[in-house]
């Protein structure tokens, strides 16, 4: 029983570090703006475009446009809008490193039929590398007026298939748009 809890705690701590949480997001806006003003964006793309795949753009936009909706804005042709909302993209290889020890078995592992024992200088101590990519989505709420920057949010997710990315994007612009200052 003691080794199948002490297998699940490492099993938790790995996924922690390798990204089985949810996304993060992080925020920040110019306290000194209005917000109150802004009642339409439209959708910028970034001057130097990054690439997304057809269902990633897709989940962006249509989130983007659920829950901005949501919070009283409503899309406008780009010339007549408050805000340009401006996406930023990228991936970043990561590397984890997990070590764990034999729990002080001493070279004999016991098991549910007794113990087994390990050869003559066995590994005391496991290392077990992973690499992973990291994407980063920024959304730049720009005022279309002034050219000011006036809310940016950040999120991060460990990247993996189109369908969970997907949900991983709707995520982040769920929790960035909530975070968004303006009305209600």
């Amino acid at each position: 029983m003691k080794n199948t809890l002490q297998f699940l705690v490492a099993v938790a701590v790995t996924c922690v570090f390798i990204g089985c949480a949810a996304v993060t997001v992080t925020t920040d806006y110019a306290h000194a703006a209005n917000f109150a003003n802004y009642k339409t964006y439209a959708l910028t793309p970034p001057h130097h475009s990054s690439m997304m795949s057809p269902t990633s753009e897709a989940a962006l936009n249509d989130a983007l446009r659920t829950e901005l909706a949501g919070r009283g804005l409503r899309e406008a042709p780009g010339q007549k809008a408050d805000l340009d909302i401006v996406r930023h993209v990228f991936v970043q290889e990561k590397v984890s490193a997990q070590q764990w020890s034999d729990w002080g078995y001493r070279g004999s592992w016991p098991y549910s039929f007794g113990s087994y024992g390990m050869w003559n200088g066995a590994p005391v101590t496991y290392t077990d590398i992973s690499v992973y990519g990291e994407g980063t989505l920024i959304l730049d709420f720009v005022d279309a007026h002034t050219k000011k920057l006036v809310f940016r949010g950040v999120g991060k997710a460990v990247v993996g298939g189109p369908e969970s990315n997907a949900g991983k994007i709707r995520e982040a612009v769920a929790k960035i748009v909530a975070a968004y200052p303006g009305t209600h």
